[in-house]
C-alpha cells in the first residue's frame, strides 16, 4: 500500500471503494461523493479521490468513470475525457460531463 494512504486507510476500505467503481457501467459516471455515500462514508469524497489516484497499485479499475459532482474531469488527466467519449458519455459546452443524462444510478441496474 502506498505510504501516504496507509495511515488513513486499510485495504478493506480501499477494495470497498474500488468494488463500487468496478460496478459503474460503460457509458455512465459516478461522482466521488456518490461513491462515498454508497460505502457509508458520505463526508469522505476526497478520500475516494485519493484512493482512485492510486488505484493502479490494486488492479485495473474503470476510474475514468468517476468525476466531481458537477461533472468536471480530473485535472491533469486529459485522457479521461477521451475514454468517456469513447463510451458514449456526453459533455456539456462548459467541458463537464452531462450529469443529468450520464450519472449512474445503481438502483436502476
Amino acid at each position: 500500500m502506498p505510504k501516504e494512504l496507509s495511515k488513513k486507510l486499510n485495504e478493506d476500505l480501499i477494495y470497498e471503494i474500488l468494488s463500487v467503481v468496478e460496478e459503474i457501467p460503460e457509458g455512465r459516471v459516478a461522482s466521488y461523493g456518490q461513491i462515498a455515500r454508497l460505502i457509508g462514508r458520505e463526508k469522505n469524497s476526497r478520500l475516494v479521490g485519493r484512493v482512485l489516484s492510486m488505484a493502479e497499485y490494486y488492479g485495473d479499475y474503470p476510474c475514468h468513470r468517476v468525476v466531481n459532482h458537477t461533472g468536471r474531469t480530473a485535472p491533469g488527466w486529459s485522457e479521461q475525457r477521451f475514454l468517456l467519449e469513447q463510451e458514449g458519455v456526453t459533455f456539456r459546452p462548459n467541458g463537464c460531463v452531462d450529469m443529468k443524462h450520464c450519472q449512474w444510478n445503481p438502483d436502476e441496474d
